[in-house]
């Protein structure tokens, strides 16, 4: 199992059980839904990584990207911020106290096992995981998210000071255009589709979340920079910002994401049934219903990874599902 595969899976559910109250759903399915919700939760915390200051995940691999390497089942912060907001919403359903303990658990992982690097003016930068001191912009706000949602529910004012501090770091770090690029480093300087919009993601919720009205411009310009230069005729979704290839199952995935997590998709319905409508068509094998990884110009890669793919898309269709609700969905 990926953690954050189960994680994903997990909050699709957690989407699913409040939808089974609309009227198409029969009165049995939300037993069902449920007990997968506590199956998924109970399994998302046997899978936590050990000897750290607080609940924390990491993937089943050993993994290499343009900066660093790690062995498998180091804690990032990238995993954690995803388990731990899906454990938030199990609880609000299940109410079980272990789920809430273990998803505030996760904030002490960030606050205590983290590196920081500071920027200037009482501003830093959270590390991708406990053996670096990377600066990636998306990595930093997923751990704000984390504590602005641990915020909510206990007035922590640690965990309000330092998620305020971490957004409006990378908020000052936005492009005029309201483009971000993905980190500090040298190699890492490209401009992406899904990246993107986890930042916009979680200025959203850090915002909501503190009551902190300053960062939504942030957020308004972002968004606008997102689906003017991500989307070939708001249709098809492109990795970068100038280049059409490789077309990866992930930015479809992350676009419905955004807008519901958001609330932007009422005004942005159109480019979201689009990009359904594109992906459902391009990029999933209508006989076994699984999504391909990638298409390219000359060849797709059709393997139905479970995290990568088949995960993201899974949550996706939920909200997409749980926002057109009332309307006729095929």
């Amino acid at each position: 199992h990926n953690a954050k595969g189960i994680a994903l899976f997990l909050e699709g559910y957690c989407i699913l059980y409040n939808t089974a109250r609309q009227k198409k759903c029969t009165h049995e399915s939300k037993p069902v839904i449920r007990q997968r919700i506590n199956m998924l939760a109970d399994l998302l915390v046997e899978m936590k990584s050990q000897g750290y200051s607080g609940a924390c995940w990491g993937y089943n691999f050993d993994w290499q990207n343009r900066e660093v390497y790690r062995p498998r089942f180091t804690p990032t912060v990238v995993a954690t911020s995803f388990c731990g907001e899906a454990l938030f919403k199990a609880y609000e359903i299940t109410k079980n106290q272990n789920h809430l303990h273990n998803a505030l658990s996760s904030c002490d992982f960030i606050v205590k096992d983290l590196n920081r690097t500071e920027i200037d003016n009482n501003q830093f930068i959270f590390s991708y995981s406990p053996m670096d001191r990377s600066k990636v912009y998306n990595a930093s706000l997923l751990g704000a998210k984390l504590l602005s949602i641990g915020y909510r529910y206990t007035n922590n004012t640690e965990w309000y000071k330092l998620a305020k501090q971490a957004t409006e770091t990378i908020v000052n770090k936005q492009d005029r255009d309201g483009s971000w690029i993905y980190g500090e480093h040298k190699v890492q300087t490209w401009k992406d589709n899904f990246h993107t919009g986890f930042n916009l993601e979680c200025i959203w919720k850090v915002s909501t979340n503190l009551n902190e009205p300053s960062l939504i411009r942030s957020f308004e310009k972002g968004l606008n920079f997102y689906l003017n230069n991500f989307f070939i005729d708001r249709r098809i979704p492109k990795y970068y910002d100038n280049k059409k290839y490789p077309i990866d199952i992930h930015s479809s995935a992350q676009l419905i994401t955004t807008l519901f997590e958001t609330n932007k998709l009422q005004e942005n319905k159109d480019i979201a049934r689009n990009v359904i409508e594109w992906t459902l068509e391009n990029m999933r094998n209508s006989e076994r219903g699984t999504f391909k990884y990638q298409v390219k110009p000359f060849f797709s890669s059709s393997i139905p990874y479970m995290r990568w793919a088949q995960a993201w898309m899974f949550r996706s269709l939920t909200q997409y599902i749980k926002f057109f609700e009332n309307e006729d969905l095929d």
